[in-house]
């Protein structure tokens, strides 16, 4: 019993822990339900926010300082996964030559992606949501002219999506 209690105790292999940034204790400490996700290789903080979430956290970001909406696009994790929405937000100042950034990612059931629509808070999404729901079917609720941006409005189906067959024709009609 004594030889057991000399030997070494291998130690536990200790996961590399993400420390929350500045942004996600911002919005914990002031009661916002978000997940904090891993930084990207600059460094930009990245949060995950659900869809019943987004509108009231998306107007905290706005309040906290973010007035400009960078990007906004659509992602497909692939066949049967779900859909992404996410929004690049930037906070543009006076001599601001190395802004504050977030990135805000909503995972959306590839069945139903329904969100709502931050048009209302930063313009910029106009085109943006449109450009999502016109190729992966990403429903922007609220946005004041959800329509096709790119592809025909009769077209069927979401063309960036990783599950799309593309037709084997498509008959323009009133070209000339």
């Amino acid at each position: 019993m004594a030889e057991e209690e000399s030997k070494p105790v291998p130690a536990a292999k200790e996961e590399a822990l993400v420390q929350a940034g500045k942004i996600s204790q911002w919005l914990t400490e002031n009661g916002f339900d978000h997940e904090f996700l891993t930084p990207d290789k600059n460094g930009v903080e990245i949060i995950k926010v659900g869809a019943d979430f987004l509108l009231p956290t998306a107007t905290a970001l706005y309040a906290y300082g973010f007035n400009y909406l960078q990007f906004q696009g659509g992602v497909d994790l692939g066949p049967g996964q779900d859909l992404v929405s996410v929004y690049h937000l930037i906070k543009v100042g006076d001599n601001s030559d190395r802004p504050e950034e977030v990135r805000v990612k909503v995972f959306l059931p590839r069945e139903n992606p329904v969100v709502p629509s931050l048009y209302w808070i930063w313009k910029t999404a106009d085109w943006q949501e449109r450009e999502s729901y016109d190729m992966f079917g990403i429903i922007y609720e609220g946005h004041p002219n959800l329509k096709r941006l790119l592809m025909p409005e009769d077209w069927i189906g979401w063309p960036l999506r990783k599950d799309y067959i593309s037709p084997d024709f498509y008959e323009l009609q009133d070209a000339y």
